[in-house]
């Protein structure tokens, strides 16, 4: 059975609307796995199954104006022409503040969804890798290299990238080097995740916060179809506490890297569950 193409309970207006969702359909860059593109719609269809009514943090959803977009025609881009046209659109949403809710695709959409925020804007990035390659496969905008492409654009002291469990030696070494914030699984587990988010929010210093969220932070135990899964992840209910911490403090959000074809919809199911937590944990802050 396929329900209606559009985010549950995303029917306001662009103009009226609080949260605008969007897609952007886009794997051109994916190393692993492809299939990240069926992401956005496999996420809207999982969100049909989600009460409106959560549990968490006692709101209904439905008491937020909500407008989905659609999706933005990339598929056929090329890596920095997607970006380009990924920030033109985000700006209209920043210049209407409102607060953006991309869905992916691949994780090469956040440079472009970035682009559109102030430069003094924090980035907290959940994920199994630390992306931060100069390029990759002969790319500077491959998903490898995100977190290099967001210091094109932001301090790179603005930015904190959390759970990461995979990295070339070189991105490794060059990481430490200049300085970027980033905490391991396994320090997580040492340290203690309430330790590791309040040492994310000193590093931060109060900035305002854009959450980029690849799913593939999570285990693949508990999200297999992801297009680069990599054991020794964080637990679905860890991340929900990194969402319900840094909420009051969110200006945008994006979770990529959902890829439909390697599960059997457990993963869209979390991202859509995940999404719409977030959603009410932003909106219970007013």
């Amino acid at each position: 059975m396929r329900f209606p193409e559009y985010f549950a309970d995303a029917e306001s207006s662009f103009t009226e609307a609080e949260f605008v969702v969007f897609g952007v359909p886009y794997d051109k860059t994916s190393s692993f796995r492809f299939g990240s593109v069926k992401g956005p719609q496999e996420i809207r269809q999982a969100s049909w199954n989600i009460e409106t009514f959560d549990l968490r943090t006692g709101i209904d959803i439905r008491q937020f104006k909500m407008h989905d977009y659609g999706n933005l025609p990339v598929e056929k881009k090329q890596p920095a022409e997607m970006v380009s046209q990924v920030k033109t659109f985000v700006s209209s949403i920043v210049k209407g503040k409102k607060f953006p809710v991309g869905l992916g695709g691949e994780h090469a959409i956040t440079p472009g969804i970035l682009q559109a925020f102030p430069k003094d804007t924090a980035v907290v990035s959940l994920d199994a890798h630390l992306d931060f390659r100069k390029e990759y496969e002969h790319e500077t905008w491959n998903h490898a290299c995100v977190i290099r492409r967001l210091c094109d654009h932001l301090d790179i002291h603005n930015i904190a990238v959390l759970g990461i469990r995979s990295a070339d030696k070189e991105e490794y070494e060059d990481a430490r080097k200049l300085g970027l914030f980033f905490k391991d699984a396994y320090a997580i587990r040492d340290e203690s995740l309430k330790n590791i988010l309040q040492q994310t929010q000193h590093h931060l210093k109060g900035k305002p916060i854009y959450l980029t969220l690849d799913i593939d932070v999570v285990d693949p135990a508990y999200a297999p179809g992801v297009s680069t899964p990599e054991p020794f992840g964080l637990t679905p209910w860890e991340v929900c506490q990194c969402l319900e911490f840094f909420a009051p403090h969110l200006v945008g959000f994006d979770l990529v890297e959902v890829c439909p074809p390697f599960d059997h919809g457990q993963t869209a199911m979390l991202a859509a569950r995940l999404a719409r937590l977030l959603i009410c944990s932003v909106g219970a802050r007013a």
